[in-house]
């Protein structure tokens, strides 16, 4: 694939003032060989997908000289292709742990039945004397599924108790056009849901994650509660400077979530209206993104959490005698924002 693409930026340097006309042409014909294979539907080869993928990385206008499939459709091939990439490189010869056979899954079951105040210790320790061999976490995993307890309303009474001066932390991770990892950084206010801070790393520690602290909150803006989870990223370095501003962090439970809502919900909805429709470029290509979305998130999309309105406050607009209604695009056209406007 480096080698298609060192290619064709080749190609594309020695390429004169016709050099747009020239990638057209060979979008057209390449297209022109998919229907060529006398079908009423032509399949679309791995080879035809690679094309397209990597036309779309070196030229801007691919979109205009597409016709067989439609945009979205080169965009889900990219994604399928990240995924299948990193399934390769993620393999393993050495699979984990053995599968738990159904009738030890029975007994752990039964046992957890009949001795409700046993946990996975004591559990464990009854299968060791029966001579059957697992190991403890094995045990932890199976009953958990027995005694899952919904959301205390200790920890919904502390949320709503402390909207006002609580603030959540998370990072998500977004691949580029060249299958490399970026992190994103997102800090987010419950009060009306603003994103304070965002950032964007391709290398996150401990050291970089505390600076952003610094960058969100400076002077004496810093709030009382942070919420975030168990993830090595927040070293020794970051607790450190959390102290030092004065900010009591709150670590969620393990696997749990669902206790970081809050960002949780933020970074859902980053993918959902945004970044799940396009392929980023670079660093830079995806900062402008993310700055364009949050302009929109923040001034014209309306939010259940906040009763239907934006979280900077947007007014009820009333019809204005003969008045027209607009549409203002947002996020580069995915969404939009409509108005009324006064007759000329």
């Amino acid at each position: 694939m480096n080698r298609l693409q060192k290619l064709l930026k080749c190609l594309l340097s020695k390429l004169n003032v016709t050099s747009r006309l020239a990638l057209n042409n060979i979008a057209l014909r390449q297209q022109l060989i998919v229907l060529k294979r006398g079908c009423n539907k032509p399949p679309i080869l791995n080879r035809d997908r690679l094309f397209w993928m990597l036309l779309s990385r070196v030229w801007s206008n691919w979109k205009d000289s597409l016709i067989i499939v439609k945009p979205q459709t080169v965009v889900a091939w990219h994604r399928k292709g990240f995924k299948l990439f990193w399934k390769y490189k993620s393999h393993s010869k050495n699979p984990g742990r053995p599968p738990v056979s159904k009738e030890i899954k029975n007994l752990v079951c039964r046992m957890a039945n009949a001795n409700p105040l046993w946990g996975a210790p004591r559990i464990h320790g009854e299968l060791l004397k029966l001579g059957i061999e697992i190991s403890e976490r094995s045990v932890s995993n199976l009953i958990r599924s027995l005694r899952h307890r919904p959301p205390s309303q200790i920890w919904k009474t502390f949320l709503k108790t402390h909207t006002h001066n609580t603030v959540s932390i998370d990072f998500f991770t977004i691949p580029t056009v060249t299958f490399k990892i970026l992190f994103v950084l997102v800090i987010l206010n419950h009060n009306r849901r603003k994103v304070l801070h965002f950032n964007i790393t391709s290398n996150p520690t401990a050291e970089w994650t505390s600076r952003q602290i610094i960058e969100a909150f400076p002077w004496d803006t810093a709030p009382k509660h942070l919420i975030r989870d168990r993830d090595g990223i927040y070293g020794n370095v970051f607790r450190k400077r959390l102290k030092n501003m004065g900010i009591h962090e709150i670590l969620t439970s393990p696997k749990s979530p669902w206790q970081n809502g809050y960002a949780e919900r933020l970074i859902g909805s980053i993918r959902r209206d945004c970044l799940d429709h396009v392929i980023v470029l670079s660093e830079h290509h995806l900062k402008g993104i993310l700055k364009n979305y949050f302009e929109y998130y923040h001034q014209d999309r309306t939010h259940l959490g906040l009763e239907k309105d934006t979280p900077v406050v947007r007014a009820i607009q009333s019809k204005p005698t003969g008045g027209e209604l607009i549409k203002l695009p947002r996020v580069g056209g995915l969404h939009h924002r409509y108005m009324w406007q006064k007759a000329a």
